[in-house]
Formats: C-alpha cells, sequence, structure tokens
C-alpha cells in the first residue's frame, strides 16, 4: 500500500513533534531549578517562547521531509534521509545532556555537529525539492541562534 503525501506529511510532522518533545521535556527540561539558577546572557528569549518555536520547527521539519519520503528511491533520495536522520537524532540529544546531564559543554559541542548536519541536509534538500530545503531555514536559523545562547551560558558559568 503506497501512503498518500498527506497521510506521509501526517505521520512526519506528528513524528518530529512526538519525539521533540520527548526529549525536551522528558529526558531534560528548561524548567529544572539547576537551569534557572544559571546566568542567562540578556538576550535570553522568555521561557514561554522555546515550546512554540519548536513546535513550529518540528511541523516545518516534519512537511519537509515528508516531500522528500514522497520522491522515487534514489541515491540522492536515500542521502537526504539520512542526512535528516542523523541530524534529527542529534537534535534529539542535546536537551538530555544540556539539561539532563546538566553539561552545557558538551551541549555546546553537540549543537555545532547538528548545526553542520542541517546545513548538509539543506543541501541535500535543494538537489532534490527547493521547497524542502527553503522549509529548513528557519531551523538553522533557530539552532544558529541557540548554539550563540549555548556559548554564552558557556561562558557566563
Amino acid at each position: 500500500m503506497k501512503l498518500s503525501l498527506s497521510i506521509k506529511i501526517l505521520i512526519a510532522v506528528v513524528l518530529c513533534n512526538a519525539l521533540g518533545a520527548g526529549s525536551g521535556f522528558i529526558l531534560g527540561s528548561p524548567l529544572s531549578e539547576w537551569y534557572q539558577n544559571l546566568n542567562k546572557p540578556f538576550f535570553q528569549p522568555p521561557s514561554w517562547v522555546f515550546g512554540p518555536a519548536w513546535t513550529l520547527l518540528y511541523t516545518l521539519m516534519g512537511v519537509a521531509v515528508a516531500f522528500i519520503w514522497n520522491m522515487d528511491p534514489s541515491p540522492l533520495r536515500k542521502n537526504a534521509l539520512t542526512l535528516f536522520i542523523i541530524q534529527f537524532l542529534i537534535n534529539l540529544t542535546w536537551s538530555p545532556i544540556f539539561f539532563g546531564m546538566q553539561n552545557p559543554m558538551l551541549a555546546l559541542v553537540v549543537i555545532a555537529i547538528m548545526w553542520i548536519m542541517i546545513i548538509l541536509t539543506i543541501l541535500s534538500f535543494f538537489k532534490l525539492y527547493k521547497l524542502s530545503g527553503y522549509l529548513l531555514i528557519p531551523y538553522l536559523l533557530w539552532v544558529s541562534f541557540a548554539t550563540v545562547l549555548n556559548a554564552a551560558i558557556v561562558y557566563l558559568n
């Protein structure tokens, strides 16, 4: 049975959001006492911004990857999906490392690797379907900001 694009989008969006929420709130939370007591930079957004921002980003990621998933199998498609999965798995490790292990320095290394993998994913998506690449640009921008924020927290603490 071949799934329609709409079903693939639904599956990918739900999966991205569910895994992202699970990683962010079950395996490590910005609501922890440890995090609340850290010195944070002046440009730290309020805590309520992160939930809606990540929900939007995971939704865009789900739509982007569903378009690629819906394409006919090819080596380029396989590479793009592999890069997406790798960067997504790295994404899922950041919160447990930063919040759960309370290790901002290791989290900074992880987010830097994630940033590189996002760029590689975007480039591979552009080769197949430009809209999928464009849908990941807000994610790259947010992770760029989060990298600076993570680095500032390491510096201030």
